[in-house]
């Protein structure tokens, strides 16, 4: 099943909704555009591609259209909205790149696949939410909300409480073959947007959706070995994964080997909130097989799967 050059990228959150900058959809198609060099690059190289991306500055927009319409409209819930940001950034994602692909007259079809992520009922993340999701409440309404709709919260910083989700980890892609298919016609594939959808199986099998995130990183290493990937390419908006990031003695990272990237986790150099989740998706897609895992730029990734530049993840 595996291809020579056949890969996944994974577009970070910052791809398309910029801090600092008014979120408009306007603005999303453009920081889309820009986005898209490093694609281009692999396409033009002969990749066979699927391309996932992240989500959470719009489904935050989404969880607070729901609050602020909430007793004049139906709420929907997390799955839902997920599977909403999954088709809308998917429709702009898709049609950036085939403009783009006819720009540079690259005869390549794209197509979005609303992916549902099959989690285990039982993964014990799901009995300990940690993933914060949508605004920031006091004390006295997360008491309320609490105890009325169900929801768990916990303090986050200074800003007061929010809601939390489970973060399970996936164990494999409902369309999987469908995107495989795809995959081999030459069809660049925009699969697992937010990570996709969570899912479990019922004990007769059947699907059931769940309140909860997936981490798209760890998405697209799922999807990655599905496909039979030999790269993913993580994009994201800084250069290279670093040791001791932001500090005097920072140090950026080329070529490491998987257990050197255990040793450096295991030291505390990757933070949950930040590379953490990378480094785990990174490690779990060679031990699985993968060739190799490129952190890097999002204009960068053409040449740092050649070695120039950007953080390079290999079997030992």
């Amino acid at each position: 099943m595996a291809a020579a050059k056949r890969a996944v990228v994974a577009l970070g959150g910052n791809a398309i909704s910029l801090p600092g900058q008014e979120d408009t959809i306007a603005n999303q198609f453009a920081n889309t555009r820009r986005s898209l060099d490093g694609i281009i690059d692999l396409a033009r190289d002969g990749f066979q591609l699927v391309v996932s991306h992240g989500n959470g500055p719009q489904v935050g927009n989404a969880l607070l259209r729901v609050e602020e319409t909430r007793g004049k409209a139906p709420v929907l819930p997390l799955g839902v909205l997920v599977a909403d940001t999954e088709g809308g950034m998917g429709y702009m994602i898709e049609q950036s790149l085939m403009n783009r692909l006819r720009e540079e007259r690259l005869d390549r079809s794209v197509a979005t696949v609303i992916t549902q992520m099959l989690v285990d009922r039982n993964d014990p993340a799901i009995a300990d939410p940690s993933k914060f999701v949508g605004q920031w409440y006091s004390a006295d309404d997360a008491k309320l909300y609490s105890e009325t709709r169900g929801w768990q919260m916990k303090e986050d910083g200074k800003r007061g409480w929010r809601r939390v989700v489970p973060s399970p980890i996936p164990v494999r892609a409902i369309a999987a073959d469908t995107i495989r298919t795809l995959v081999e016609r030459d069809t660049i594939v925009i699969a697992a947007g937010g990570g996709g959808v969570p899912v479990f199986e019922t004990e007769d099998g059947k699907l059931e959706g769940l309140d909860a995130v997936i981490d798209k990183d760890h998405a697209s290493a799922v999807i990655g070995q599905e496909i039979g990937a030999t790269v993913l390419c993580i994009l994201t908006s800084v250069e290279s994964v670093c040791l001791n990031f932001g500090e005097p003695n920072e140090q950026q990272l080329g070529t490491v080997t998987v257990n050197e990237m255990k040793a450096y986790l295991d030291a505390g150099h990757f933070p949950k909130g930040s590379m953490g989740p990378k480094v785990r998706a990174a490690i779990s897609f060679i031990e699985q097989g993968g060739e190799m895992v490129v952190v890097t730029s999002f204009t960068m990734a053409r040449d740092a799967i050649k070695g120039a530049g950007g953080t390079r993840i290999v079997p030992d």
